[in-house]
């Protein structure tokens, strides 16, 4: 901001560090980890409930870390319920 003069929300546009909350693409997003780890979604629903940290990990990678946490946390339950 104090090199070029452009706000905040002109920096984060131009360097694509907008957070997104697009429910569509991090379903998208999660349905491809799913199917990428069919083995470890058994071994999660028989009971290794660690492992839903890893397809958070995942699906926040696949989306470059843009995903909003709390979003995937909630459609990867719903995904894996």
């Amino acid at each position: 901001m104090l090199e070029t003069g452009d706000g905040a929300a002109a920096i984060v546009d131009r360097e694509g560090l907008r957070q997104t909350s697009d429910t569509g693409a991090i379903e998208a997003e999660i349905a491809r980890v799913l199917a990428a780890n069919a083995d470890k979604v058994e071994q999660y629903k028989g009971g290794k409930e660690a492992l839903f940290g890893f397809f958070v990990g995942q699906t926040m990678k696949a989306m470059q870390g843009k995903a909003n946490p709390q979003v995937v946390n909630e459609l990867l339950k719903k995904a894996l319920g």
